[in-house]
């Protein structure tokens, strides 16, 4: 009997908007980099913006298609214990486009609009990941195999709201959603040491997603910055993103060793927040640390250029929007 391939918008989970996210910072983190190389940065920070835009609108309209025809599949990811979390990609998405329109072209109701949309979107869907922590053992209730880094994504969204918030005329809810990610930062965190005690590391087809690590206290310190904290509490984050560098470096050669997917892209976007802070950081430092800003600059857009090639390359031979391969074990909770 021969086997019908299923078709590839079935699995265009909500993963994909990370390309979305990673393409938005670093538009951000090159629009940083305007002061040391000029408008030739402001050029590039608006042609990658441009191309986020046109990315999300692509992702948005193929998502529908795939609720429409596909709603078995969305209520797979919906319920699926790792899989859930990556919706909070989409208003994730909302937020940072709101953020780079204000960034590049300056405070507008058009972005005021999307940057409202997006927080309260964001807030829900958080709010909707930490309701299922409550449900226990039952169907759809937290497990420790579901505890992995990509529960960071709905966390880093709440964080992102100062970073546009506070110029769109927003701060008092920007500062309030701002505090939710961070009291959930440490939190989840816990969680994942635990997790890895439990019942050890996440899949290896999921290693690349150890970098996402690298985006709350990256992001927690731009936020803090633009709230007007002192200078060095943005250093003290700026240290906890170099060392979840650092932490998630040691898998790279694991990660690389992998079949390309859309999990590499969890690279992306907290390399970009990582970069941007440290830019934000080296205007009032020594030079030498604006140079270093530089070179993750052009390091992160070198990963991010080689992710696109990657997936313009996975989509021509057909190898990413195909099913999820099943997990050589099932880890059993503990207790």
């Amino acid at each position: 009997m021969t086997h019908t391939p299923s078709p590839p918008l079935q699995h265009l989970v909500p993963g994909w908007f990370a390309t979305v996210m990673g393409l938005c910072g670093l538009s951000l983190a090159w629009s940083r980099a305007v002061p040391a190389m000029g408008e030739a940065a402001g050029a590039i920070a608006l042609g990658v913006g441009v191309l986020a835009l046109g990315v999300f609108a692509l992702l948005g309209v193929l998502s529908l298609l795939r609720q429409q025809h596909h709603p078995d599949a969305v209520a797979e990811d919906l319920r699926h214990p790792v899989r859930h979390a990556f919706v909070a990609a989409v208003p994730a998405s909302v937020l940072l486009l709101a953020t780079v329109a204000t960034t590049l072209a300056g405070p507008s109701r058009l972005a005021q609009a999307v940057w409202m949309l997006g927080a309260v979107a964001h807030f829900g869907v958080t709010v909707w990941v930490m309701t299922r922590w409550l449900q226990g053992n039952r169907e759809g209730g937290m497990v420790w195999a579901g505890i992995t880094p990509v529960l960071f994504i709905p966390i880093v969204g709440n964080v992102l709201t100062p970073l546009a918030g506070v110029a769109l005329g927003m701060p008092a809810w920007a500062a309030a959603q701002f505090g939710v990610g961070v009291v959930l930062w440490p939190v989840t965190l816990t969680l994942l040491v635990v997790r890895l005690g439990q019942i050890g590391m996440w899949p290896e087809r999921m290693l690349a997603s150890t970098f996402i690590t690298i985006a709350p206290p990256s992001v927690i310190g731009l936020g803090l910055l633009q709230l007007g904290a002192p200078a060095p509490l943005g250093w003290a984050l700026w240290g906890l993103g170099l060392f979840f560098l650092c932490w998630s470096a040691s898998v790279l050669k694991r990660v690389l060793a992998q079949p390309f997917s859309i999990a590499f892209w969890g690279l992306s976007f907290p390399l970009a927040a990582f970069t941007a802070l440290t830019l934000r950081l080296s205007e009032g430092a020594s030079p030498a640390f604006g140079t270093l800003g530089l070179l993750l600059l052009a390091l992160t857009s070198i990963v991010i250029a080689g992710l696109a090639l990657g997936t313009v390359q996975g989509l021509r031979r057909g190898s990413l929007l195909v099913p999820e391969p099943a997990p050589a074990n099932v880890a059993v909770p503990a207790g």
